[in-house]
């Protein structure tokens, strides 16, 4: 059985954003910055709640950050 998978575009987002830093981003949603070094690589998924506050920052749909592979 194959784990479902979320991936996610923050890396280009932050790039888009003027190059905002993984710290920058991490203050703007009160986490810290290896929260968002494991979720930009995929080693930990966010809470709905965070997921929302990332997308909140970058101000797109929740669908452009984040995707779900079942």
């Amino acid at each position: 059985m194959s784990k479902a998978q979320i991936s996610n575009n923050i890396r280009k987002l932050r790039f888009n954003q003027g190059e905002m830093t993984q710290q920058e981003l991490a203050d703007k949603v009160g986490v810290s910055r290896q929260t968002i070094v494991a979720i930009e690589k995929g080693n930990y998924s966010p809470s709905l709640e965070l997921a929302f506050k990332i997308a909140h920052v970058f101000n797109v749909p929740l669908e452009e950050v984040f995707s779900y592979t079942p």
